[in-house]
């Protein structure tokens, strides 16, 4: 595992030093992060064309964060990714999301989502970078819950759309080799293991589908998260460090009745402040052998998001761990004796 490495996308903004990319560098660097996570539609600090188009732009970004202790673990296209399926019911509310050229045009925001998907594929290969974090969108989410009932076919149907619009993708991100990790996330058509699976089954189990891990959303959803490694570990190639808690009542409880995230029995919490049991994920993560970037993602109802930055780093170091190459038992070992092993066991 390597790490930690920090998701700038909470933080970026129009004041210092969270307005340009040096800036921005300097500051993690200076908070004992090894890594940054850049959101690529944040212009101020990252141009996702030039560094499709221009191998010497990612150089520079790359020497920028080598300065500062830093490498890029990955890129984002969270907000993209989120466009390249949306149902028209969320039409208005998803387009401050796209390009003012594309607004109001469903079919036209969705190709530039593409164009914007097949850019981070080039500039992911530019920068050496191993793994891509993004969202699927989503064209069912809104029937997620099956009151009215959903009439027959409509689920194939919308995965097989997904399926269609995210294969090309993936070959493209195929052929700059590097993984596309769909975070699985509420609002989101792969938003638990049973969606992923239908998404996989059409495109055709593409190796470039993975997932990135967050369990935040798990313990909102009262999903079990430990499992989840278990079952899916061979498709983790991206992991968010977000910490959360749900605590129902007898007023609400998973769906959290519209209420502000302060209020929610779900939320979001500051890393380590939740109930995230990350002593059993790290655990199992070492055990799976599990070697891409720990980041953390800040997104918290109380904390002031420069506490979370700052208290984020040393809690992945405390939690990171180095796997050990001998068992605690070997200075017990007589060594290997095959004669002996036949005796112990009764074989002539």
């Amino acid at each position: 595992m390597k790490g930690p490495a920090i998701f700038l996308a909470q933080f970026a903004s129009a004041e210092a030093p969270f307005n340009s990319f040096p800036a921005i560098c300097k500051w993690a660097g200076e908070l004992g992060y090894k890594g940054i996570q850049i959101p690529s539609w944040e212009s101020s600090l990252f141009d996702l064309k030039q560094a499709a188009d221009s191998k010497t732009y990612c150089d520079e970004l790359q020497g920028i964060a080598a300065d500062n202790g830093l490498q890029i673990s990955e890129l984002s296209t969270h907000l993209q990714g989120q466009l390249i399926a949306v149902a028209p019911a969320f039409d208005e509310l998803f387009d401050g999301f796209a390009d003012t050229s594309v607004r109001g045009n469903p079919k036209a925001r969705q190709a530039w989502a593409t164009d914007q998907l097949m850019l981070a594929a080039k500039a992911s290969e530019n920068l050496g970078l191993k793994a891509h974090a993004t969202f699927s969108g989503a064209l069912l989410w809104h029937t997620f819950y099956p009151w009215p009932a959903r009439p027959a076919g409509l689920v194939e149907s919308g995965f097989e759309e997904l399926g269609k619009r995210w294969t090309p993708i993936l070959n493209a991100f195929d052929e700059a080799g590097v993984d596309v990790c769909y975070e699985i996330h509420p609002g989101e058509d792969l938003h638990d293991g049973a969606t992923f699976e239908r998404f996989l089954s059409e495109v055709s189990n593409h190796p470039r589908a993975n997932i990135l891990y967050d369990p935040s959303h798990f313990v909102l959803q009262q999903l079990d998260y430990l499992a989840f490694i278990d079952i899916y570990h061979e498709r983790i190639k991206a992991f968010h460090v977000k910490d959360a808690e749900f605590n129902p009542n007898g007023r609400s409880g998973v769906y959290g009745g519209f209420q502000s995230w302060v209020d929610r029995p779900g939320r979001f919490r500051s890393t380590g402040d939740g109930q995230v049991d990350f002593i059993s994920i790290f655990s199992k993560f070492a055990q799976y052998g599990y070697d891409g970037w720990a980041v953390i993602e800040w997104e918290c109802c109380l904390k002031h998001p420069q506490q979370g930055a700052a208290e984020g780093a040393p809690f992945i170091e405390h939690h990171m761990i180095q796997t050990t190459d001998k068992a605690f038992d070997d200075f017990a070992g007589a060594g290997t004796d095959d004669a002996a092993n036949r005796r112990l066991l009764g074989i002539e």
